[in-house]
């Protein structure tokens, strides 16, 4: 039966000037760091914000770059892995996704001063690109829901719009409250209490009683890249300053689909359904831009301090939307047992978000040529998120103001080195955003790795491991019965890099 119910989406593409449903979590995908970049880094968790020569570390810190001895080039190719551990209403299923991809090249060119003329002793540029983020994932939870029924969302958005709006409409103009309720209406998930034009009251065509089996697939894919220019420079072989001017790019595809059946006793009269799916396809693109700066302190050969800021990132995005709902009605009265309601693909109008800016403090201890140990400490006020234009997103922002908080980050990472081998581990803890961590949790990462010098080249290995507990609700509206997931993130980094 579910397969008979699956919905083949319209792909009519049209503009629409309404505001499409956003949630923080649209933002905060975008907001919250991920351990990415070169083998090296990863390995010793991104501690690197006092250290630089890493491609990767010109992240941390734009200062590190006039740390390289020579020209320098890395690329780097990763395998990440993600498993979903879901609990929803007792029942615990499992799932994952696996992707290979090629996430950081860089070059750095280096120009030393010998002549003594001046004490700005080096000059460094450098042109680096990270994959950010890999949105590869993939979600699937059930459970018999005792309470709620899917269909509470379409019902719970409907009252207060009028009848004629769902009887003589005309679909381009509806808002997107208002096509959410149609999608409900044309497939007889809900009726009005009487049948007049000015009516604003519905009643759910669901029976009541609880019991409602349930299942959500989630899958995204796509990207958050970040395209990086940097210059740095030193003073006297004790002071390092740097720059970044980052470019990012955004494409996300995220497929959902939510499923739910019920055996409660049907109504005398009228539909009763005992099935419902209900899917959706949002796809996101933008670009964005932020800058960073930072400095390195060499206090002595075996000590240095580093301290860093990166501004928000001002993205400008696009949004995509293709919905389709489809239910079995048992005993409708106009004979069609399987009603199926489609959206058109719409592209809404533009919408901006702004990021919180961070600070890092970072602290390296360098034990000659045989190791060293690194330290960063990280503050970022997630409160300060905002969409726009602000008129628009005025209630979302409020929330976010409200419910979002300021976040530590802690990286430690070590180095040791015996002859051409070079052994790495590392430490990572990223606080929730949430000031109730319930529905965002802490996360924690440990990481490890390996390095072997040819000479004038290098192959590193890292091995990262995270997780992080979190709640997705199945619908955003008229139920509030999330599933509980815990993610793991296993992920193998390869690079190869060489001086030139």
């Amino acid at each position: 039966m579910k397969k008979i119910l699956t919905c083949l989406f319209f792909c009519a593409s049209f503009s629409q000037i309404f505001a499409q449903e956003t949630t923080p979590e649209d933002a905060l995908r975008l907001s919250v760091e991920n351990l990415t970049g070169t083998a090296r880094f990863r390995s010793m968790s991104g501690a690197f914000g006092a250290l630089g020569g890493d491609l990767s570390a010109i992240n941390q810190n734009p200062a590190g770059s006039v740390f390289f001895n020579n020209n320098f080039g890395s690329i780097t190719g990763s395998v990440f892995n993600t498993k979903n551990s879901s609990t929803y209403f007792g029942t615990k299923t499992k799932d994952n996704d696996t992707t290979l991809d090629l996430n950081q090249a860089g070059v750095v060119f280096v120009f030393n001063d010998n002549s003594g003329k001046t004490d700005w002793k080096k000059i460094a540029l450098a042109f680096n690109y990270d994959n950010t983020n890999n949105f590869g994932n993939s979600i699937f939870s059930k459970g018999t829901n005792p309470y709620n029924s899917i269909g509470n969302y379409f019902v719970d958005i409907a009252q207060g719009i009028p009848l004629n709006v769902l009887t003589d409409y005309d679909f381009y103009q509806l808002n997107f409250y208002e096509q959410q309720t149609y999608l409900g209406y044309d497939t007889y998930i809900f009726e009005a209490n009487d049948n007049i034009p000015s009516n604003t009251s519905y009643y759910t065509n669901i029976p009541l009683g609880g019991n409602y089996y349930q299942e959500n697939s989630v899958s995204t894919s796509g990207y958050n890249g970040k395209l990086t220019a940097n210059f740095a420079t030193t003073y006297k072989d004790f002071l390092s300053l740097g720059m970044n001017l980052n470019f990012h790019f955004v494409d996300i595809i995220k497929t959902s689909s939510v499923y739910e059946s019920n055996t409660n006793p049907i109504y005398d009269s009228g539909s009763t359904i005992s099935e419902l799916l209900f899917e959706n396809q949002l796809s996101t693109i933008g670009s964005g831009f932020s800058f960073s700066l930072g400095t390195i302190v060499k206090a002595t050969d075996f000590l240095r301090f580093g301290l860093s800021y990166d501004s928000p990132t001002w993205y400008r995005l696009t949004d995509e939307l293709t919905q389709g709902v489809a239910t079995h009605s048992i005993n409708n009265q106009d004979g069609n047992e399987f009603p199926t309601s489609y959206q058109p693909t719409i592209q809404y109008a533009p919408y901006k978000i702004q990021t919180p800016s961070k600070w890092t403090g970072s602290v390296a201890l360098i034990f000659g040529k045989r190791g060293l140990l690194s330290a960063d400490v990280s503050t970022k006020d997630y409160s300060t998120t905002r969409f726009k234009p602000k008129n628009d997103f005025q209630d979302l922002n409020t929330f976010m103001s409200n419910a979002l908080d300021n976040a530590i980050e802690v990286r430690l990472g070590g180095e040791y080195k015996i002859k051409q081998f070079s052994l790495r581990g590392g430490y990572h803890f990223d606080q929730s955003p949430y000031k109730t961590d319930v529905t965002f949790g802490d996360l924690t990462g440990y990481s490890g790795g390996i390095g072997y010098s040819f000479g004038e080249s290098k192959l590193d290995l890292a091995y990262n491991y995270e997780h992080r507990k979190m709640n997705q609700l199945l619908v955003t509206s008229g139920m509030t019965d999330p599933a509980r997931i815990s993610r793991y993130n296993n992920n193998v980094t390869i690079t190869y890099s060489v001086n030139f």
